[in-house]
């Protein structure tokens, strides 16, 4: 599509960090077509290398603005369209990492949590994201985690953080049951039945005791089991379990986190194959 080489490609990726691929199992790189078609039509325009990253960043950072400015004035098929066409040049991923969380962080700088925006913001981005989870594959990992949702409602602005890495966790794979650390009572059985390999605790609203308890009565039905904990802009989540472990900030990178984490207790898991006993005998 660009008429340059691959390897103009990794030198512009390295040099102005754009186009910015994602990376496919075997770690190739993997280029959403938006951004190579936006990078295109202003190469077109004569425009050197810089400048011409410059035009195309500038279209894709429009359509935040597009959302932000459905979501204040209330509009909710707006909102819907604009993040269609972020869908249109990104990833899901990308499209909720660069444009949906982004906006709903503006909104919270702009307004606070305690407005008539965030509310309505955080009630629409809350159903996007549901939403698209449903529309998620479903499990072809043999990876299952319980998320502990430790935010206060779906205004906390930890919330759409928690929804958007239940959708990534979803849509590589892994099976994802999602309960509130409140409900203590019963967590027994749906640990049983679900199996999971990580505990993942998200937000930081409901009390540390709370949450130490249900991650108890998980881990005392469902067996030993690391426990690792989410929360935006990486603030501490205090968990009372020993070995805790802190997921990156960002979703996307959590979710990569956790599947390293649960992967690598699975081959620590395995059986180590026997040794083959060998003998030898003295000549002479």
């Amino acid at each position: 599509m660009l008429r340059v080489s691959p390897n103009t490609l990794r030198a512009w990726e390295r040099r102005f960090g754009f186009p910015k691929p994602q990376r496919s199992p075997g770690r190739h790189r993997l280029f959403t077509h938006g951004e190579i078609a936006a990078l295109r039509d202003a190469l077109k325009e004569g425009l050197s290398i810089s400048s011409a990253i410059s035009r195309a960043r500038e279209g894709l950072a429009a359509d935040a603005d597009s959302l932000i400015g459905a979501l204040v004035a209330y509009e909710r098929d707006r909102a819907d369209e604009a993040i269609e066409a972020a869908l249109a040049l990104r990833s899901v991923e990308r499209s909720v990492e660069e444009v949906l969380l982004p906006t709903l962080e503006e909104i919270t700088s702009r307004y606070g949590v305690e407005s008539a925006p965030w509310a309505f913001s955080a009630q629409w981005a809350t159903d996007w994201l549901r939403r698209a989870l449903r529309l998620s594959p479903p499990p072809v990992r043999p990876v299952s985690i319980v998320v502990g949702d430790a935010t206060r409602d779906e205004l906390d602005p930890d919330a759409p953080y928690l929804r958007a890495l239940e959708l990534f966790c979803a849509r590589v794979g892994i099976n994802v049951l999602s309960l509130s650390v409140r409900g203590v009572v019963g967590i027994g059985d749906a640990a049983a039945v679900h199996r999971p390999q990580l505990v993942v605790v998200a937000g930081s609203h409901v009390g540390d005791d709370t949450v130490a308890r249900w991650v108890y009565a998980i881990r005392l039905a469902a067996g030993a089991m690391p426990v690792a904990a989410f929360r935006r802009g990486g603030e501490r989540v205090r968990v009372r379990t020993a070995g805790t472990r802190a997921l990156p900030a960002g979703p996307r990178e959590a979710q990569r986190r956790i599947l390293e984490i649960v992967e690598s207790g699975q081959r620590a898991a395995l059986p180590l194959a026997p040794q083959r006993r060998t003998s030898s005998t003295a000549s002479g």
